[in-house]
C-alpha cells in the first residue's frame, strides 16, 4: 500500500513551503488509494514547543489535509509524535544494535566544549560526573559513495568522503533528526518519502543508516522549492510564509491549495477544486525547477474562489473567520440579520479578493457611525451646494416607497437631474454621505441595502458635520 507522511518539527508556525509538500503527498496518497499520516517530529527539546505544536494541527485542519491514521482522540486522529515513540524506547533498540554491529559509538565530550571528541568507545561511558557529556555517533561508512534513486532527479551520488561521522543520538538521550526519521518511516511503512530538495544531504546520511540496519529504502523524490522574487528560498524577508498569516488576512484555504498545487505541479486549469484534482495528479507533472511565490497570483486567485462559491456559501466562510480572527462584535452582526448581511456580502465580493477585505469594505454597512474619509471631507465638505443637495436628499428619499435597486436608482438620478452640482459630483456626494468613502459597492445597491431609516438617519449626520 502507498503510504505518505508529513513530518513538521514544531519550531516555527507552518511554512507554505512545508504545506505544499504535505499537499503534494496527500494528492499522491489519495490518489493511490493509499494513506497520509502526519508526525510531528518534536525531538528538538530546545526548540519545539506544544504552542507551535497546535498551530501546526490548526492550519493542516484548515488547509483540508487529513490524516488517515494516528492515536484515537476522541473519535478523530491525533497525529504521532516522536517524543511518545522516544518515551517508549523505540529507538534504543536500534541504537544498541548499531552499536553492537560497531557502525556506531559512544563519542565522550567535556560539557563545557561539546564540539571536541576526548574519547569513544563501543561500551558505555560509566560514573561520568556533570562535566562530562555523552552522544551516540554514527561511523560513516568505507565505502567510496552513497547512491540512491530519486523519482524526480534520478539517480543521486555522494561521496562518502565529504561526510563526518554524525550524532544519532543526543547528549540527553533523544535521538537527532536523521535517526529518527529513518526508524520511523521503516517502523511505519512510509512507501514513499515526498519533501523539499534542502534535503538531499539529509537524504544521503539517511540512506546510510537504512543500509547499516539492513533495510531496504522507499522511494524518495526531492521537490524544488518555493522561490521569492531575487531566486533566494522563500523567507520572511520576501513576505509573510506562515499558513497562519494566511488565515489572518482572510484567505480561503481551498484559494490556498489551489494555488500551491501550480507551484511545480502542471495543471491545465489555473482555479479548481483540490479535491477535483485528485484524479488527475501525476508526479511525473512535477517541475525540476524552483517556482516563484507570486502574492498577486495568490490573491487573484483566492478572488476568483470568492465570486465562484455560492453567496451562502461566502457568509459561512465570512462567519468563520470573524470567529477564527476573533472579531466576536461583528460576527454577533452578522448572525443577528443574516438576511441583511447576504445582500451586504453579495453586493461587497465583487470588488474584494479576500475575507480581510471584505471586512472593510463592508464595514460602513454594519458600522452605524459613519466614519468619513479625509478625501471625501477634503473634496465635498466645503462646498457652497452640500446643504441644498443633502435637503433635497433627504426630502426625496422621505418621500421614497420603492427601495429596490431601480427605485433608489431613480430617485438619485432625479437629484443629479435637479443640477445643484453636476451629475459626477452629486453620484460621489450622496455615495460618501451614507459610507463616509469615495468608493463602494455600486451607488444605487448600496442605498436599496442600507434602506430607509439607515438613510435619512445618515444623511441628517452629515448635515450636523457640515453645520
Amino acid at each position: 500500500m502507498i503510504r505518505c507522511r508529513f513530518a513538521p518539527s514544531p519550531t516555527g508556525n507552518l511554512h507554505v513551503g512545508g504545506v505544499r509538500t504535505a499537499l503534494f503527498n496527500w494528492l499522491f496518497a489519495k490518489k493511490n488509494d493509499g494513506k497520509f499520516i502526519l508526525r510531528i517530529e518534536d525531538t528538538d527539546t530546545e526548540r519545539s514547543t506544544k504552542e507551535f505544536e497546535n498551530q501546526i494541527i490548526k492550519s493542516m485542519k484548515w488547509c483540508g489535509l487529513d490524516w488517515d491514521e494516528g492515536p484515537d482522540v476522541g473519535g478523530a486522529y491525533a497525529p504521532y509524535l516522536q517524543s511518545e515513540r522516544h518515551k517508549k524506547g523505540v529507538y534504543e533498540e536500534f541504537t544498541k544494535k548499531l552499536i553492537e554491529d560497531k557502525l556506531a559509538y559512544y563519542a565522550l565530550y567535556k560539557s563545557s566544549d561539546p564540539k571536541t571528541v576526548i574519547e569513544t568507545s563501543y561500551d558505555k561511558f560509566e560514573n561520568l560526573d556533570e562535566s562530562y557529556s555523552v552522544t551516540v555517533k554514527f561511523k560513516i561508512p568505507e565505502t567510496e559513495n552513497t547512491e540512491f534513486y530519486d523519482l524526480l532527479k534520478g539517480d543521486m551520488k555522494f561521496k562518502n568522503e565529504l561526510f563526518d561521522d554524525f550524532v544519532i543520538v543526543k547528549s540527553n538521550g533523544f535521538p537527532t533528526y536523521n535517526f529518527a526519521v529513518v526508524i520511523d518511516d521503516y517502523l511505519m511503512k512510509i512507501s514513499h518519502v515526498f519533501r523539499g530538495e534542502d534535503h538531499l544531504t539529509n537524504t544521503a546520511k539517511q540512506v546510510m543508516v537504512y543500509r547499516a540496519l539492513g533495510w531496504n529504502l522507499p522511494e524518495f523524490m526531492h521537490i524544488p522549492l518555493i522561490l521569492g522574487n531575487d531566486k533566494a528560498p522563500l523567507s520572511k524577508r520576501h513576505g509573510h510564509t506562515s499558513v497562519e498569516h494566511f488565515i489572518n488576512e482572510g484567505y480561503l484555504s481551498g484559494a490556498l491549495m489551489n494555488f500551491l498545487a501550480l507551484l511545480g505541479w502542471k495543471s491545465e486549469d489555473d482555479i479548481f477544486d483540490i479535491d477535483e484534482k485528485i484524479k488527475d495528479f501525476d508526479i511525473e507533472s512535477i517541475s525540476r525547477k524552483g517556482v516563484v511565490f507570486d502574492y498577486e497570483k495568490l490573491e487573484w486567485i483566492n478572488g476568483k474562489h470568492l465570486r465562484m462559491l455560492d453567496i451562502d456559501e461566502v457568509v459561512r466562510e465570512y462567519i468563520n473567520w470573524l470567529e477564527l480572527t476573533d472579531r466576536k462584535n461583528l460576527e454577533s452582526k452578522i448572525k443577528k440579520s443574516e438576511f441583511y448581511s447576504r445582500k451586504v456580502i453579495e453586493v461587497c465580493r465583487e470588488k474584494i479578493n479576500t475575507l480581510k477585505q471584505l471586512c472593510d469594505f463592508s464595514s460602513p454597512f454594519f458600522d452605524e457611525n459613519v466614519k468619513y474619509e479625509e478625501d471625501y471631507k477634503e473634496k465635498f465638505l466645503n462646498e457652497e451646494w452640500n446643504c441644498q443637495l443633502l435637503e433635497k436628499a433627504e426630502e426625496k428619499f422621505n418621500e421614497n416607497s420603492d427601495w429596490s435597486v431601480e427605485g433608489c436608482e431613480k430617485v438619485i438620478r432625479d437629484l443629479a437631474a435637479e443640477k445643484i452640482t453636476s451629475k459626477k459630483k452629486t453620484f460621489q456626494f450622496l455615495r460618501g454621505a451614507v459610507t463616509g468613502r469615495l468608493v463602494t459597492p455600486g451607488l444605487f445597491e448600496t442605498y436599496s441595502i442600507l434602506g430607509k431609516e439607515r438613510v435619512i438617519n445618515r444623511l441628517q449626520e452629515l448635515k450636523k458635520e457640515i453645520e
